[in-house]
């Protein structure tokens, strides 16, 4: 079968890649075009020529909040006509959205219209905000996959038809072979993996690490390149940037300031101590807490504090997120061994939580036995 799949940042290209090695495992004449990264591209290597072919990289349409959307505007409609126009032409068997809602709805509703069968992969977080994009989801998607257990409860309330296999997450850090990145103990940096997120985090986290004193090793985001980093990092001998090692780095890290997403379940998973940082510019926090009501029926914004319903890790959002916060919690992280204890008890929790491997591969099996 034809399968077209669209993934619009990192996590999405990594979830990607995952769900094509199990389609190219399950069904033996599957061809794949997709929207994604250097991820998806390596899987359609790995399945063998003509199997796969990139339209277009993720870099390409990438975008955080509402002032980045406003600022991308042109770019992001453009890429939306030539999404639909290639969609047409190649005409799949079905198109598979990953995420990325502010672009994969458009889709949705042309490929629904257009007469595709449509699958929603990692579904849209109308449980934290824009509930009413559920309608959209009930109206354009054949069936939603979801990867999260609170999410069960949530969309068999509001009548949604999905399919939960556990979370593909678990899969790839299991599955990942280690190896130290460099030498000496650190903490780690990821900063986000979008230019936005790397300007918002960039200065505050350096700031903090002038005043530990300590090696800050930073995992270079996918798509990013050193000139995103360099004047943050200028002048500061203490500060190291890797690409393509997150998993090491924060494999054998000390510990781990990360931006919301992603990356915290990941070193959840991994096992790495963590404080979660996040801050939005002042029109997207506005839109966030005034329109969209984020925050009204949600305790926390990280994806594993969200799945044992308490504060595994500390989060820092916004005003919390300042020099001294980060200071104060990357120390209590490396020197109070209770508390880290207490963090990887809730962090076997999350785990547990997660159910076992083999989520891409059950994931796609259930999409071909639906085609």
């Amino acid at each position: 079968m034809r399968y077209y799949i669209i993934a619009g940042e990192a996590s999405g290209d990594l979830h990607g890649s995952n769900l094509m090695k199990g389609l190219y495992a399950e069904d033996p004449e599957a061809v794949v075009r997709f929207w994604g990264g250097d991820l998806m591209l390596a899987a359609a290597s790995e399945a063998g020529t003509g199997r796969g072919a990139l339209v277009r990289h993720y870099r390409e349409g990438a975008v955080m909040g509402i002032s980045d959307v406003l600022g991308k505007a042109g770019r992001l409609m453009r890429n939306v006509r030539a999404c639909k126009a290639d969609i047409a032409a190649w005409r799949p068997d079905v198109v598979i959205l990953i995420d990325y809602p502010g672009f994969n709805f458009k889709i949705a509703e042309f490929a629904h219209k257009a007469g595709f069968k449509v699958f929603y992969y990692i579904a849209p977080k109308t449980w934290a905000s824009r509930e009413g994009r559920n309608r959209k989801l009930k109206q354009f998607v054949d069936r939603l996959f979801i990867v999260f257990p609170f999410e069960v409860p949530y969309f068999e309330q509001r009548g949604i038809p999905f399919v939960y296999k556990g979370n593909p997450l678990v899969d790839a850090v299991d599955s990942h072979a280690y190896s130290r990145p460099v030498e000496g103990n650190y903490v780690a940096l990821l900063a986000g993996s979008r230019k936005g997120e790397i300007s918002r985090m960039m200065p505050v986290c350096m700031e903090a690490a002038d005043r530990l004193g300590c090696k800050v090793v930073i995992a270079g985001a996918p798509a990013r390149s050193e000139a995103d980093y360099a004047q943050f990092i200028a002048g500061r001998r203490n500060v190291e940037l890797v690409f393509g090692r997150t998993y090491d780095i924060l494999k054998y890290a000390d510990a781990a300031i990360i931006n919301s997403g992603t990356a915290s379940l990941e070193a959840a998973l991994i096992g790495t101590p963590q404080v979660v940082c996040w801050s939005g510019s002042r029109l997207t926090v506005f839109v966030a807490r005034h329109i969209f009501r984020v925050g009204d029926h949600l305790s926390y914004i990280s994806l594993g504090n969200l799945i044992v319903g308490r504060e595994a890790f500390r989060e820092l959002i916004q005003e919390g997120f300042n020099a001294d916060a980060v200071v104060a919690e990357v120390r209590r992280l490396t020197g109070d061994d209770a508390y880290r204890a207490r963090m990887m008890s809730d962090y076997a929790d999350i785990r547990s939580a997660l159910g076992g491997t083999g989520a891409s591969r059950a994931v796609a099996r259930e999409m071909i036995k639906l085609l």
